[in-house]
């Protein structure tokens, strides 16, 4: 198996063992025993624990944010085209409630291991990155510009779609779920500007 196989195999692991038996349990005895491979094969792979939980999160950031992007791009009015979005995210969330879960606990753990502090900012970058995107892309293909900054309103994305998830990770109320979602598409439509 090639070296990128391989990875692609060891990261697969992390996620199966991580949605299982959590973050501290995901051990790199753990993951190389849940990928059928010897402890050698992850030391030739990844140079750290942390690096593999950095494409763990990169991975299911990219896939959170691309199915997002694809819905986007449909056809519509912005209004539609945001609720696509929002709704295209919120899919992923109920479908995949254990890999959500997970990065909440790999938030937590970052946090409070010395030296793996990093990755929780990066983690949380990357969410603000993806929804920065989106709103640039937006905002470009309407001609148009937000009357907020577009850091600032990435991060009030992230703020309710994260705040949201997590309430929903423990209530599994969703209808009232999709309701904020609604609502905070016709609140983005508040902040976008004149036609340039």
């Amino acid at each position: 198996m090639a070296a990128k196989d391989r990875r692609e195999e060891l990261i697969a692991a992390a996620f199966r063992v991580m949605v299982r038996d959590g973050v501290t349990k995901a051990t790199t005895r753990a993951i190389v025993g849940e990928a059928k491979m010897p402890l050698g094969v992850f030391h030739y792979c990844f140079s750290s624990r942390e690096e593999l939980l950095q494409e763990v999160l990169t991975r299911f950031t990219d896939r959170s944010a691309e199915a997002a992007r694809k819905a986007f791009q449909e056809d519509g009015d912005l209004g539609t085209r945001i609720s696509k979005s929002l709704s295209a995210f919120w899919d992923g969330v109920e479908l995949s409630p254990g890999e959500h879960q997970v990065s909440y606990e790999l938030t937590h753990y970052a946090l409070r291991q010395a030296g793996f502090e990093e990755l929780a900012r990066r983690q949380y970058q990357s969410y603000r990155d993806a929804h920065h995107a989106l709103l640039v892309e937006a905002a470009e293909s309407e001609g148009f510009r937000w009357t907020v900054p577009v850091p600032v309103l990435a991060r009030y994305l992230n703020a309710v779609l994260d705040g949201l998830t997590l309430s929903w990770l423990v209530d599994r109320e969703s209808e009232d779920s999709r309701e904020v979602l609604r609502l905070t598409g016709l609140h983005l439509l508040t902040f976008v500007g004149e036609k340039e």
